[in-house]
């Protein structure tokens, strides 16, 4: 008999707890959708195929809420029908009677926690890969609805914008392209027509316009150019975000911070401003020691050069920048036969590299310079720019890729007098590495709150369902929500407390699991109310 019944109320909770889950899915998913589809400007015949990755996601939030109205729903109308009674005056205790509704409590519990930690990740990784793999598609909606797309590099980002588009022919016509860092115009492009090649990899994407009949602007010159590209990487929607890392994952980037991309891209722009401010202090010792000129080997020339001042921008404005003041005398040298090609003399210049790339190349700009290429053959110049000069091999020799966090921690030991710009980039990866294993610890211990919660949760519902059988039977399942919405708003604001610098991370976590113990404590008040009646 007892088999039966436990049957029988099984049945019923399972009805109620797929009914309710479906339309709560349905409703759920799509709200997680919207950003997506704004962000990305996603066809609506990926729409479908996106919300089942998604699902897992909704599922966390969904699972519970439907449990805990399944259990207050039919246990309140079993007791409101007196079936309950029946029961016991037959000699079954009420306990034995939530025997189905703890089993339930303990599958969605287990359900969500493996839902937490692997499901929703994995899901949320093979989506953000669906979307990058119609990246050619979605870069042509946005043109065609927005007129202009975004697209990150390494230091900055650029606008493309376009009159007209071709997607089966993978060109654009009527092209304007900016090259931006901050909110500052570094290169401004115009071309009648361009070239979009999109290099698909697992995690990324990598974007190449190729442009045809270009002119470009920077802030030292214009010219016609011919054919000119520009590189970029369509940036992680989701992937860089700690929320939707599997537990393994999370382990890994616990022990090698490196691993997580927000991490290493901070690390990568300090190891510029190093190499920067290494470089600056060999050209200032070679100054100093002797009379020699400095040497710097681009890819078709040589320069050779003095300075009587090279230091880190004073407004630090610019990161990776170097000021060089007066008397600068430059010497261009033909990189194969080292045959003087023209002498620079000028009192203001800069060299600077243009990203953060481990290979990136240095660029030298030399302000209203004379020239002389002898034979009498002089003049002065509005700007000078020399382009793709390599950083000495002995800098990138002390500053391996990994070794890249211990070297910046160490900046005095490579480094006479560092900057401010370089001190600060150094403090904010510190930051950054503190707040992100802050997050990690926050979200381990939400999620398994959350997950061990489900079952004083649905057991808290089913308490309440008994005890207000005389009322409407959607009134055990609303009050039944306000210890829901107690742990909610301890979890939340257990996670703000271990991310905020200023409180300890295990502050945060005691506030997440003394919301559980209050939800066990009133669950535990609740059933020996319900024992002694």
């Amino acid at each position: 008999m007892i088999f039966t019944l436990h049957r029988y109320i099984f049945r019923e909770l399972i009805r109620v707890f797929v009914l309710t889950g479906i339309a709560l899915t349905m409703t759920l998913s799509t709200g997680l959708m919207f950003r997506p589809i704004q962000e990305y400007g996603i066809a609506p015949g990926q729409i479908l195929h996106l919300l089942g990755y998604f699902l897992p996601i909704t599922l966390t939030f969904v699972l519970p809420m439907a449990a805990l109205f399944a259990g207050a729903l039919v246990y309140g109308r079993l007791a409101y029908d007196r079936e309950l009674d029946a029961c016991r005056a037959s000699g079954i205790g009420l306990m034995n009677l939530v025997y189905p509704g703890l089993f339930l409590a303990i599958l969605v519990s287990i359900s969500t926690l493996l839902l937490s930690f692997y499901i929703a990740p994995n899901f949320v990784h093979r989506a953000e890969t669906a979307i990058k793999a119609n990246a050619k598609q979605i870069l042509f909606r946005n043109l065609q609805r927005k007129g202009f797309y975004h697209v990150t590099m390494e230091g900055g980002y650029f606008v493309i914008y376009a009159d007209r588009v071709q997607p089966a022919a993978n060109t654009l016509e009527g092209v304007i392209i900016t090259k931006q860092k901050g909110d500052r115009i570094t290169n401004f492009i115009t071309s009648r027509a361009a070239r979009v090649d999109i290099d698909t990899h697992s995690r990324f994407n990598d974007i190449t316009i190729v442009s045809r009949n270009t002119r470009e602007f920077d802030e030292f010159r214009q010219s016609n150019v011919g054919e000119i590209s520009f590189s970029g990487r369509i940036p992680s929607l989701l992937e860089d975000n700690i929320k939707f890392q599997t537990i393994d994952r999370l382990k890994e980037i616990k022990a090698d911070p490196m691993q997580f991309q927000p991490i290493r891209q901070r690390a990568l722009d300090a190891r510029q401003q190093l190499v920067c401010e290494m470089l600056a202090d060999d050209i200032r010792t070679r100054m100093t020691q002797s009379d020699d000129y400095y040497e710097l080997i681009g890819e078709d020339r040589t320069i050779r050069f003095s300075v009587g001042r090279i230091a880190p921008d004073p407004a630090r404005k610019e990161k990776w920048r170097l000021q060089l003041t007066g008397p600068i005398r430059l010497f261009e040298l033909d990189v194969q036969q080292q045959k003087l090609i023209c002498e620079w003399n000028a009192q203001e210049g800069s060299l600077y590299f243009e990203d953060s790339g481990t290979d990136a190349t240095l660029d030298m700009v030399l302000n209203r310079p004379s020239w002389d290429r002898g034979q009498s053959v002089s003049g002065i110049a509005s700007s000078h720019v020399i382009k793709g000069l390599k950083t000495p091999q002995w800098i990138l020799d002390r500053i391996p890729s990994d070794q890249v966090r211990k070297q910046i921690n160490n900046v005095t030991d490579l480094v006479s007098k560092p900057s401010n710009t370089l001190l600060e980039m150094r403090n904010e990866l510190q930051l950054r590495i503190s707040r992100t294993m802050d997050e990690i610890i926050s979200e381990t211990h939400s999620k398994l709150v959350l997950g061990l919660g489900c079952v004083t949760l649905i057991l808290t519902g089913i308490a309440l369902g008994v005890i207000l059988r005389g009322g409407h039977l959607l009134s055990a399942f609303g009050a039944s929500s306000i210890p829901a919405g107690a742990l909610i708003v301890c979890i939340m604001a257990g996670k703000d407390l271990a991310k905020n610098p200023a409180t300890p991370a295990t502050t945060g976590i005691f506030v997440m699991w003394c919301g559980l113990s209050f939800l066990s404590l009133v669950t535990l008040l609740l059933y020996r109310k319900l024992t002694r009646t």
